[in-house]
């Protein structure tokens, strides 16, 4: 698969968690964590299906302990420490530490074999970055208050969790894609124990709400980590964590769309800003040549 191919599949997972806020919200009063066990089981589930098809598939679960312990800790890991963030801080000044991962990805990525961290990546992460505090505050200020100090932390090791993931999959980019639904049937037993642990049962109420958590299960929380898995594996992973700024922005859009909110220059600002980013970062993609 070629790299820009690769890029383009793993740029699928962006598209996929815009949509994350709308079913989620569609999802009704269902806690984080039973969510999060439905909707993983649904994407791990959902991988096992293609197998009739592909009997070939369940010999990619035959990995190393440290592969197994990578991806677990990454879907597992960020979304318990993101949703355990969201229970100790704002929710404003919590998102905004834990999207710090597609600027902390590109950075990292430097540190990968063969990968060369040049400036115009980062001028593009940083732009993404901004258009992203534009989105997640609507322009107004923010207040890191120090009595909500756990919670920031927790953000930050979730941002710190799923850059590390995503970047050290690159190292395993011998691993088959067919491994994510074993890291996903895991994450959605884990979740379960960290719901009965902390959480008061609530079930999804009416078809709707049930159609809401299966889009979940197949989408932005099933199908995103496959393609995901993909680009970073082979794909240009310094454009990947620029673009993914645009996961926000475009969830806020989507929301707008079905009349959950309201189109304003500080939207505009942070569209031109994202995008802007984003195409200085894939400079040599769209250019067809190295740096």
């Amino acid at each position: 698969m070629s790299r820009p191919l690769a890029t383009l599949i793993g740029s699928v997972a962006v598209l996929l968690w815009a949509l994350l806020a709308l079913f989620t919200a569609a999802s009704g009063d269902v806690p984080p964590f039973l969510l999060m066990a439905l909707t993983f089981g649904i994407g791990g589930l959902a991988g096992v299906a293609t197998w009739i098809v592909r009997p070939d598939g369940p010999k990619a679960l035959r990995q190393p302990l440290h592969v197994w312990a990578l991806g677990v800790a990454g879907l597992f890991g960020y979304h318990f420490l993101y949703f355990s963030a969201l229970r100790s801080a704002p929710v404003i000044e919590a998102s905004l530490i834990a999207y710090l991962w597609p600027l902390l990805i590109v950075l990292f990525s430097a540190l990968s074999p063969g990968e060369v961290l040049r400036r115009h990546h980062l001028i593009g992460a940083l732009l993404g970055f901004f258009g992203a505090i534009l989105v997640v505050t609507g322009g107004q200020g923010v207040a890191f208050d120090p009595a909500h100090g756990r919670g920031y932390g927790l953000a930050l090791a979730a941002a710190l969790v799923w850059s590390g993931y995503s970047v050290l999959s690159r190292r395993f980019s011998a691993v088959p894609t067919d491994v994510v639904t074993g890291f996903c049937l895991v994450t959605a037993i884990l979740a379960a124990g960290a719901h009965f642990a902390l959480e008061t049962t609530q079930w999804p109420v009416g078809e709707l709400q049930w159609l809401a958590v299966l889009g979940l299960g197949l989408g932005p929380v099933g199908l995103a980590f496959y393609v995901w898995d993909i680009g970073v594996k082979r794909g240009d992973i310094q454009v990947l964590g620029a673009v993914s700024y645009a996961a926000p922005l475009l969830s806020t859009l989507v929301l707008i769309g079905f009349g959950a909110g309201a189109f304003t220059w500080t939207v505009a600002s942070a569209c031109a800003l994202i995008t802007l980013g984003a195409a200085i970062a894939a400079k040599d993609l769209i250019l067809g040549r190295k740096g």
